[in-house]
């Protein structure tokens, strides 16, 4: 990897407000980073001279007076985020102000290749600051891989294929998720707010205050870990509410009940809710009967995090057909709650981990920074 110069402490404050804005000009950045005018040509002049800022055209303004526009240079580099997904890799680099650079998408057992295939589509020049890779784990800064077997063998796999030298660092899918939709779905604008995510397995990200709440072991919003069934005479197993929960059981539930009168038994979630849409009572009656699970999960939630909105998300938790069944459970158990269904679908745990990305990529650059101003 690379080794970012040092920068001046104006020089940093001035790259990473760049990052943010995408291109500017040295007014823009005085204003952005609070510095005179003076500062800025000086860090603008510091960044150009090792290639971090470059010149990107001209700005005319209002006097008619032109202002030169300035770029993140070649030097600042790329980031790349991997979501080990529980059937697909996706993959996607991006350069410092977020711009895409490459994606890929293949098998999740296909892992080290997927990401051979984005980073052979990176430009060359481009030093790489750092990887996040979005587990369906708990993770922790401490830790340098996913803390039980859910993700460990594939991401071990999948390492292979990583740069050597470049920061590594975990993060919980769902969270990533809850960021993409914080900052590109359906919860722009709210600050305090819960993701909840149904699939394979369920999940809940919390965000508050515009950021999200990790905990102390990282492992905030792990759903798997209520205690469930929770009555007299029977004992809370391990994971059982998402077993219970989870896509395999809802299938598995639709199976038992399905009628022979009613044609072959759906053997997708993607599959049960098209044949619900199409007006198929069974497929309607388990669509039903899994909105007040998923309704109860929420009003559990909401009892702990009152979040004023929650986005339901998921290979199964997404389908609108779900909402009307969750808001009159949780309308029946708890205090009003908005909820609302994901607008960022499959890919937001990719985005929201390139989101993380960046922010850790401009880090990298403006960390080590040497002189006061």
């Amino acid at each position: 990897m690379a080794r970012a110069p040092r920068l001046t402490e104006s020089a940093s404050a001035v790259f990473a407000v760049l990052a943010q804005a995408g291109t500017a000009t040295r007014p823009q950045l005085a204003s952005l980073a609070r510095l005179s005018k003076p500062t800025v040509s000086s860090a603008v002049a510091e960044l150009e001279g090792v290639h971090l800022a470059a010149h990107s055209g001209t700005s005319s303004g209002g006097t008619g007076r032109s202002a030169a526009v300035y770029r993140l240079g070649p030097a600042a580099g790329a980031v790349l985020a991997v979501d080990l997904g529980p059937a697909l890799t996706r993959v996607r680099g991006c350069a410092l102000d977020g711009t895409l650079l490459a994606e890929a998408t293949g098998p999740r057992d296909e892992a080290a290749d997927v990401v051979r295939d984005a980073l052979s589509a990176l430009p060359p020049d481009a030093p790489l600051r750092t990887i996040v890779v979005a587990v369906g784990d708990v993770t922790a800064p401490q830790r340098m891989r996913p803390a039980t077997a859910k993700a460990g063998p594939v991401f071990d796999a999948m390492t292979v294929a990583l740069p050597a030298g470049v920061p590594v660092h975990l993060e919980n899918n769902v969270n990533c998720a809850a960021l993409a939709e914080l900052h590109e779905g359906a919860a722009r604008g709210r600050h305090t707010f819960g993701y909840l995510r149904i699939g394979v397995g369920i999940g809940l990200g919390i965000v508050v205050g515009g950021h999200v709440l990790a905990g102390a072991n990282g492992a905030a919003g792990e759903l798997a870990r209520l205690p469930y069934p929770w009555d007299d005479g029977l004992e809370p197993r391990h994971e059982a509410l998402e077993e219970y929960i989870g896509s395999r059981s809802l299938l598995r539930r639709a199976a038992e009940a399905w009628p022979d009168t009613d044609g072959s038994c759906p053997r997708t979630a993607e599959q049960l809710f098209a044949r619900a849409a199409e007006g198929s009572a069974a497929a309607r009656a388990i669509v039903a009967r899994h909105a007040v699970d998923v309704g109860r999960l929420a009003a559990a939630v909401t009892a702990v995090l009152d979040p004023g909105l929650l986005v339901l998300g998921g290979s199964t938790g997404a389908y609108p057909q779900l909402l009307p069944g969750v808001r009159a459970e949780l309308e029946r158990l708890s205090w009003p709650t908005e909820v609302v269904s994901s607008q960022v679908g499959d890919l937001g745990t990719v985005v929201g981990a390139a989101r993380l990305a960046v922010a850790r990529g401009v880090q990298t650059v403006t960390q080590a920074a040497r002189t006061k101003d």
